[in-house]
């Protein structure tokens, strides 16, 4: 059964109440008391009668506040990226790459944002073009947790230069935050949280600080955590991740 089968058909009206239990919302009972004590709303407009049908594939459903996800056509996916894979869907020269991973799903996905073919971790993969669009720009300054393993001891003044700010060859960038994980005489592991998206941002920057990068993995894009998920492998982000990933936006 495809992921589409699970909920109600495109385009097709659909009972408020199914539609908050296909979204998760709850069982069917408890989503009919949410709508009869006023607690839902439908495109800006409270619904309380319980007959009410909405189109799932276009309709803005929010309850308490916060929008549902409730589009069986509409894909969020999170991916681990191993070492060595290409953030592309498709590369001509063979290399694995993201799209590989997604080839047999018959809705078309894309990847937001990037990593490069040495850095891991989390990646996220959806058909929404709004919320990939909103989590790439840079006006919604999204976070992204990194954490990186770096040669030599990390000296105590690092993370204050970070925070204030670094000159690089296409400008100044800060971190949001930094700090020391765990450290040996050799060898450190850091945490770093930016919201910038330039090419490589992180490895430049511990790079100017004098800590050069032996391996980097990201962890967490705004809410979302990678978690314990193997390499290669995704999962369904839930529908409170998606909601988290919404309101994060201004969605």
């Amino acid at each position: 059964m495809s992921d589409a089968d699970e909920s109600p058909r495109m385009s097709e009206p659909v009972r408020l109440q199914k539609v908050l239990a296909a979204a998760g919302v709850g069982s069917r009972r408890h989503c009919e008391d949410l709508i009869a004590a006023g607690r839902v709303s439908v495109d800006g407009a409270v619904v309380t009668a319980l007959g009410t049908k909405v189109d799932p594939t276009s309709a803005v459903v929010v309850v308490d506040g916060q929008r549902v996800p409730t589009s069986p056509e509409v894909i969020y996916l999170a991916l681990n990226k191993p070492r060595g894979m290409v953030t592309t869907m498709a590369d001509p020269q063979g290399r694995p790459c993201v799209g590989d991973v997604v080839e047999d799903r018959r809705q078309r996905l894309f990847h937001v944002g990037r990593l490069d073919v040495d850095t891991e971790g989390l990646l996220l993969l959806t058909n929404d073009g709004a919320v990939a669009h909103r989590l790439s720009h840079p006006s919604h300054r999204v976070p992204k947790t990194y954490v990186a393993e770096v040669a030599g001891r990390v000296p105590r003044d690092v993370g204050r230069r970070l925070r204030a700010g670094i000159e690089l060859a296409d400008g100044p960038v800060s971190v949001d935050s930094f700090r020391l994980v765990q450290s040996t005489p050799r060898l450190a592991m850091v945490e770093v949280v930016v919201h910038e998206g330039r090419k490589h941002v992180v490895r430049r920057l511990l790079g100017a600080v004098e800590l050069p990068v032996q391996r980097l993995v990201r962890t967490e894009i705004g809410p979302i955590r990678l978690g314990d998920l193997r390499p290669g492998r995704t999962r369904r982000l839930t529908q409170a991740e998606v909601t988290q990933l919404y309101r994060l936006v201004g969605l």
